[in-house]
């Protein structure tokens, strides 16, 4: 609906210094470290991914091949391009890189990660981390010789504008030894295209950001109602995602635990120790420039203010 226009648009939102008024604007190094810890470990990182293929066997096998990961010059697209030729990164834009992963352990014995930018603009703000990647195909294959390609010629690439790692030590449902890892993350997909061959469809400039990106704009006390749990007393952490958000940054925070299948305890399909996933909070806008089938065209497709919460996933074996 916004096609590469819309994208470029976003780039630059995405791409503004991170400074807004005072108890919006994201936490600098310092100020996430009154929030996570103190003295702890510095990890700084560039890297660049390929992988020849990754399988998953059943009885049968989904195979993913050709995976390229690094920054936004792994992608082909002209957006991407674009990008890395304007300057707003400081390399060839081939490297996933610029990142700082600080490590701290609370008193309580709490593990936190957050990854930041190395690179910083004019202001001495943080610049957003590009990443791109791309995969040949992703298949099913049979024993017998049979084979499904179901999406191929994926090619994606973005802006990570914070990524915050906690593992909780404490228990989950008074089970001795448990914990949660919580995931909190900023992001843009500034454009993804793939095509879905076994379905004859294509989907050509895609894009993830912000609710505020464009459409109904929630402000600042739309933000504070989603991710506070006391909206008139939001906690820093809060704060910081509402300030992300309005930076132009797509919001996902979910917990990840060992815990009770979503069953009744006394049904017969109850379940324990499973794979928890808890989505707490994904907040953003999709759209896509081309929606093709069948080789033609049909049309844009949006998405505004997407808001997934209270939503549950266990995950075993059968």
């Amino acid at each position: 609906m916004k096609g590469l226009k819309k994208i470029a648009l976003a780039t630059a939102i995405a791409a503004a210094p991170f400074a807004a008024n005072a108890e919006l604007q994201a936490l600098n190094d310092t100020a996430m470290g009154d929030v996570t810890g103190q003295a702890g470990v510095t990890i700084e990182l560039e890297t660049r991914v390929s992988i020849g293929e990754f399988t998953y066997t059943d009885e049968g096998t989904f195979a993913v091949s050709d995976i390229e990961i690094g920054g936004a010059a792994t992608s082909q697209s002209t957006s991407a391009a674009g990008y890395v030729s304007s300057g707003a990164t400081a390399t060839d834009g081939r490297l996933l890189d610029n990142l700082k992963i600080d490590i701290d352990i609370a008193d309580d014995g709490d593990a936190i990660i957050h990854v930041g930018s190395l690179q910083e603009d004019a202001n001495g703000d943080p610049v957003p981390i590009d990443w791109g990647m791309t995969a040949g195909s992703m298949e099913l294959r049979g024993n017998g010789g049979q084979n499904t390609v179901l999406v191929s010629n994926l090619d994606a690439w973005g802006l990570l504008g914070a990524l915050d790692i906690r593992v909780d030590t404490d228990d989950v449902g008074g089970q001795a030894g448990t914990g949660t890892l919580n995931l909190d993350a900023a992001f843009t997909v500034q454009e993804m295209s793939f095509d879905a061959d076994f379905i004859a469809l294509g989907v050509k400039e895609m894009s993830i950001n912000s609710s505020e990106a464009g459409g109904e704009v929630l402000g600042q006390a739309g933000l504070v109602a989603i991710f506070a749990e006391d909206p008139t007393n939001p906690t820093p952490e809060e704060l910081r995602k509402v300030g992300l958000a309005q930076k132009g940054f797509a919001i996902v925070g979910i917990s990840v635990y060992k815990g009770n299948g979503l069953a009744a305890s006394t049904s017969s399909h109850a379940k324990t120790g499973v794979l928890r996933v808890d989505v707490d909070d994904v907040l953003m806008d999709i759209n896509v420039g081309q929606t093709i089938i069948g080789g033609t065209n049909i049309g844009t497709i949006g998405i505004d203010n997407l808001h997934v919460s209270e939503t549950k996933l266990a995950v075993y074996g059968h």
